[in-house]
């Protein structure tokens, strides 16, 4: 089994499922590469109090697109619902739905690289349950390894004979350029809201504009929230958000998060348990058990209308092992690993024991996950699909290969990516 980058590794993917070496290559040379479209029932809207947009939009990240279009139409973001969060530096499409806004006031959004069709209205406003899943396509550019349809090919092989790759949390849930998001939800399950509040407006990171790595190293050293509110410049919109909190309500960091947009403020722990995932999963490799079916203390999900469904799990034990695994083979029960909350609840046997090893080690707690000081910033928890099924379709050209594939709701094409890149070198 292949090790992961020094990155991977630091954000608790450890390993390749795939032991072929990668083809190496460049992806998001341009927007045009990375296109992604969501994936949903066909639906009729006949009508409702929320309009249903269909949205596609060229380098917007989702919570920047909704923030400025309701500052254009002058509305709350909280009128707004969709389904998921899409890469900045990419071509994507996706549906949202706002509340009480006659379509006539489109025609105020007038924001570059985004275009909008209307889909209808709807009693309902558009939330992650409606999304099927995402459909990409993606091109690597600047492909390193001889031979690379070959190698390509070797490598869905591979991904084929394993049913699939590990359901890791891509780079994105982490923060792509400041992958700081799981450090600021560990600080809040440890209790430590002050340094949480520090690590998100000032921890600087290199890959930073110059400008804005500045600022940060600034305020991490110094502490002078009243002189970084002056010295940040405004395009930090959500760290200017907490920064004005901070002056106005001093020492109230547990609070300086709530003028965060709701998605925004729970994706920190959100983010901490999704590392935490990650490192289970890779210990789960690394003692070569089995992802596409159960040992005896698992917990699988089983599958509704051909969707993984969190609400129906079981423990796996002797007596039904025979009988979910007839189910795994025919993608109607899937193994699943914990997001640990404080309503976890710890797997048994071997996979129980590497659950309560990793908490050990982390020096956590269930009831941690309450975040006391802020309860509004804690998670239940719930589970999650250790295996990701997907099918690549690929078109190689010289040194250029086009994938296709489509991914469950909550998966990452990263993820899928990485398996034939490989291009960084192992961490020894």
């Amino acid at each position: 089994m292949i090790s992961a980058s020094y990155r991977d590794r630091s954000l608790g993917m450890d390993y390749y499922i795939t032991d072929r070496p990668g083809c190496g290559g460049v992806i998001k040379s341009c927007a045009e590469d990375f296109i992604v479209s969501e994936v949903f029932e066909e639906l009729r809207y006949v009508g409702g109090r929320y309009l249903v947009l269909d949205v596609e939009k060229t380098n917007w990240d989702t919570h920047h697109l909704i923030r400025e279009m309701a500052r254009k139409l002058r509305i709350s973001q909280k009128r707004f619902g969709w389904a998921g969060t899409k890469d900045k530096r990419a071509v994507t499409s996706q549906r949202i739905s706002i509340m009480n806004l006659d379509e006539s006031e489109l025609t105020k959004i007038n924001l570059p690289d985004l275009k909008i069709r209307v889909l209808g209205r709807t009693n309902r406003a558009v939330g992650l349950g409606d999304l099927l899943g995402n459909s990409f396509r993606i091109t690597i550019r600047d492909l390193s390894c001889p031979d690379p349809a070959a190698r390509l090919a070797a490598i869905t092989s591979e991904i084929e004979k394993q049913s699939g790759v590990p359901n890791y949390f891509g780079v994105q849930r982490f923060g792509d350029r400041r992958p700081v998001t799981h450090k600021v939800g560990e600080a809040l399950v440890r209790g430590k809201i002050e340094e949480a509040a520090f690590i998100y407006m000032a921890l600087p990171f290199p890959g930073e504009l110059p400008r804005t790595r500045e600022v940060r190293e600034k305020l991490w050293v110094n502490r002078d929230i009243p002189a970084a509110l002056k010295e940040f410049p405004e395009y930090l919109h959500y760290e200017l958000a907490m920064l004005n909190y901070l002056v106005e309500h001093p020492g109230d960091y547990a609070h300086s998060f709530d003028v965060l947009s709701v998605n925004l403020k729970r994706l920190f722990v959100h983010a901490y348990q999704s590392y935490l995932f990650n490192r289970i999963l890779s210990r789960r490799l690394a003692a070569a058990m089995p992802l596409h079916r159960a040992v005896e203390g698992d917990v699988v999900c089983f599958a509704k209308e051909g969707l993984q469904n969190m609400d129906r799990v079981q423990k796996v034990t002797s007596e039904n092992l025979e009988a979910v695994d007839r189910l795994a083979g025919r993608d109607r029960a899937f193994l699943t690993l914990p997001l640990i909350g404080f309503e976890t609840a710890i797997g048994e046997g071997a996979q129980g024991e590497m659950e309560g090893a990793i908490l050990s080690e982390e020096g956590i707690s269930l009831e941690d996950f309450k975040v006391s000081e802020n309860p509004d910033l804690g998670s239940r928890g719930t589970r999650r699909a250790a295996l990701c099924h997907v099918k690549p379709q690929i078109r190689v050209e010289e040194t250029r290969a086009e994938l296709q594939f489509v991914l469950p709701k909550g998966s990452y094409a990263t993820v899928v990516l990485r398996e034939y890149m490989k291009r960084d070198e192992p961490c020894n």
